[in-house]
């Protein structure tokens, strides 16, 4: 029996479902009913939430070219999340439902509005994973020819966070009052403007809607960089991260719980969630064939570099393959995701980084076997680690039912034997559900 349950999560995207392998689906999930029955399936295994990751741009930076990301499906096309976040929220009843909205797209009071019209639509099971989007063809989408530096953006993303807050707050708990005898639907002394004038916002307030039933949103934040740790530290209530070993999780973990402490917040208000993609088979060896055929396809590195360029605004084609990358690369794009990508020092080549980039997140703490045995291994991993739980993903986000039936009827069955993971959910409220344990 494990000593402290952990939570479950998935880590997925509005673009082609897979499409290209034997079990795919086909590639056409636009009307968006294979996403909401996958949301279904995580429901059906007590899943925390669903996380639907976004960008806003077509990518060029592989190759200097649409091409190869348009030719395998790689970060476009990609549909706009908060309308499926609805859907799968209103076809499910206690899964958490995530989004990922760039404070470069939306000005505050947008997206305080939405987040608050989401949240009452879906019953408080809304989250929000805060971006401030790291790529100049995002920027030329919105006016801008290029991104603020990374550390303007994070100053701008906290003056934009107290604004959210402000306007979260300006409607009181009670402000609905509904009273029939005396015709009174809201009293008008409990909403307020909240007459913000900073230094990159001016937002006059109150919301125009009603408090949602979480009051905010879920935060999620997915900060790497010395930086980032600080804003996720400071405002989420949960933060994923990629897994690269056991000892760096818990590394990273103790540090996001320091960084929380010293701005007054309760460290285990805050799940950190380790990005993996457990390769489950019938035996070891089966598993182990698994990940290697997937890891030696064709198409695999040529995803994979699409990908990683695309996060880091960097062109991973100029590079030989055979070769290690040189020393050492900066970018304006996600430079957390490229230290981790890159593993300074190591002596290895591109291909063997993009193979640990993808592998990483299995062999960093070796989630390679029967259903059994991973779920073995996973409790070990949060052991160490000290908490708090996994998001699920796969290498470029695509996702099939082969695999999300492996997961729901394999895997999670073996957790919840171990009694690691919830077999019901407790609580009406996402945020309720994440502090449960």
């Amino acid at each position: 029996m494990a000593s402290k349950k952990f939570h479950l999560g998935w880590f997925m995207n509005f673009t082609p479902d897979e499409w290209r392998e034997p079990f795919g689906q086909g590639g056409t999930p636009w009307d968006g009913q294979f996403y909401i029955e996958m949301a279904q399936t995580l429901e059906r295994a007590c899943f925390d939430y669903i996380m639907i990751e976004d960008k806003l741009m077509v990518s060029e930076t592989y190759g200097g070219s649409r091409e190869l990301g348009l030719r395998s499906g790689v970060m476009a096309p990609k549909h706009d999340p908060a309308p499926l976040a609805v859907a799968m929220g209103m076809a499910t009843k206690h899964l958490g439902v995530v989004a990922t909205m760039s404070t470069l797209a939306y000005p505050p009071f947008l997206m305080a509005r939405l987040s608050s019209t989401i949240d009452s639509l879906i019953k408080g099971r809304f989250g929000w994973n805060v971006v401030t989007s790291a790529e100049d063809l995002a920027a030329q989408n919105f006016g801008l020819d290029k991104l603020p530096p990374r550390e303007l953006r994070y100053e701008m993303a906290e003056e934009y966070m107290e604004v959210m807050g402000k306007l979260f707050d300006s409607w009181e708990p009670d402000a609905v009052v509904r009273d029939h005898e005396r015709g009174i639907y809201a009293d008008h002394t409990k909403v307020r403007p909240i007459n913000h004038q900073g230094k990159y916002f001016k937002v006059r307030g109150p919301l125009n809607t009603v408090r949602s039933p979480q009051g905010r949103p879920v935060y999620l934040q997915a900060g790497a960089s010395p930086r980032g740790r600080d804003f996720a530290a400071k405002h989420a209530d949960s933060i994923v991260s990629v897994a690269s070993g056991v000892e760096s999780m818990k590394v990273f973990r103790d540090d996001i719980r320091a960084r929380a402490a010293a701005v007054g917040r309760d460290p285990d208000s805050i799940k950190v969630m380790f990005c993996v993609t457990p390769v489950l088979g019938e035996t070891n060896d089966n598993a182990h064939e698994k990940l290697h055929r997937r890891l030696n396809t064709p198409q695999f590195i040529d995803d994979m570099l699409a990908s990683i360029s695309a996060i880091t605004d960097i062109d991973f084609s100029k590079f030989d393959l055979e070769q290690p990358l040189p020393e050492k690369l900066v970018t304006n794009g996600e430079q957390g995701s490229l230290d981790k990508f890159q593993q300074w020092g190591s002596g290895k080549t591109l291909r063997q980084l993009v193979v640990d980039g993808a592998g990483g997140m299995v062999s960093s703490v070796e989630l390679i076997g029967t259903p059994k045995s991973v779920a073995e291994r996973m409790a070990e991993v949060m052991e160490q680690v000290g908490g708090d739980g996994f998001l699920i993903t796969t290498p470029v986000l695509r996702v099939g039912r082969h695999y999300l039936v492996e997961v729901a009827d394999g895997l999670v069955p073996e957790l919840q034997r171990l009694g690691c993971v919830r077999t019901a959910y407790t609580h009406q409220l996402l945020r309720e559900n994440l502090r449960e344990f």
